[in-house]
């Protein structure tokens, strides 16, 4: 039995499919510094765009090809807005409720016959609506991303708790500094703070001179609102060597190198980001 494959359909759907894999690639939030609120308005003139190309369009399956590509600009774009808003189980009920209405209403539009706009109308409408991402995305531009600012204390003193194993280091945690968050522009963003790591230098009884350093985020906080300013404690987990009886005190130092020699016991933090930090 041999079948009988249109090859124009089929590329048609090739490019229907790697469209798919290019706006699943733009919303992971790795290419174009773009906020989380454009992002989102982009993907939705997107739909727009390519459903009035699908009407206006009279050729061979272009217009069915149109409302492919309009159909998962959509289909992504609610997925975009349901992870990055968090509406919750009743905004994303209504959501999907209003999705189906709309693409229902649509169809029942498309088979009721939407009288086809001129080339010149189409060409105008599409223009408008190109210019309106213009500009969404110079004001994005303009209005600066998300800073960050890494402050440490001066020095830190822990207290020596008491050991439930003798022949372990107990680690003490301790606040060492903070880090602020800023987003000046009146657009949501991504929120992505900088990496840290530390290390021991100086005299020190541990045998082992990493030093584990986090902050206090919550595990999905991954958003910071618009015209918005957070902080975050940064913790470091310090080892104690258990025979000892009195508090400690280490200095505290950022970027220098854990090869770096300290007449006192010193963590050292490094800052690794790629946002601008102060």
């Amino acid at each position: 039995m041999r079948l009988a494959i249109d090859s124009g359909k089929l590329l048609y759907a090739l490019g229907v499919l790697f469209a798919a894999a290019a706006l699943l690639y733009f919303v992971r939030d790795v290419v174009f510094d773009l906020s989380i609120t454009v992002k989102a308005a982009l993907l939705l003139l997107g739909f727009v765009v390519l459903f009035v190309a699908g009407v206006a369009l009279e050729r061979d399956v272009l217009d069915v090809v149109a409302f492919a590509l309009s159909g998962v600009t959509y289909v992504v774009f609610v997925g975009y807005v349901v992870v990055r808003y968090s509406p919750g189980e009743t905004g994303t009920f209504l959501l999907l409720a209003i999705s189906a209405g709309l693409f229902v209403g649509l169809g029942y539009a498309l088979r009721a016959g939407i009288p086809t706009p001129s080339r010149r109308t189409a060409a105008a409408a599409l223009g408008g609506l190109l210019i309106v991402s213009a500009v969404l995305v110079g004001a994005d531009a303009l209005s600066g991303g998300v800073t960050y600012d890494v402050q440490t204390n001066e020095s830190v003193t822990v207290s020596v708790p008491e050991p439930e194993n003798p022949d372990r280091y107990p680690y003490i945690e301790a606040e060492i500094g903070a880090v602020t968050a800023s987003n000046p522009s009146p657009f949501l963003r991504a929120l992505d703070l900088p990496s840290l790591s530390g290390c021991l230098v100086g005299p020190t009884d541990h045998p082992e001179d990493s030093v584990y350093v986090d902050t206090d985020i919550e595990w999905d906080e991954d958003t910071i609102g618009a015209s918005t300013t957070k902080s975050y404690a940064v913790t470091a987990e310090l080892p104690i060597d258990p025979n000892r009886t009195e508090s400690k005190t280490y200095a505290v130092e950022r970027d220098i190198d854990c090869s770096a020699e300290r007449s006192e016991p010193t963590i050292a933090i490094q800052v690794d980001g790629s946002d601008t930090l102060d």
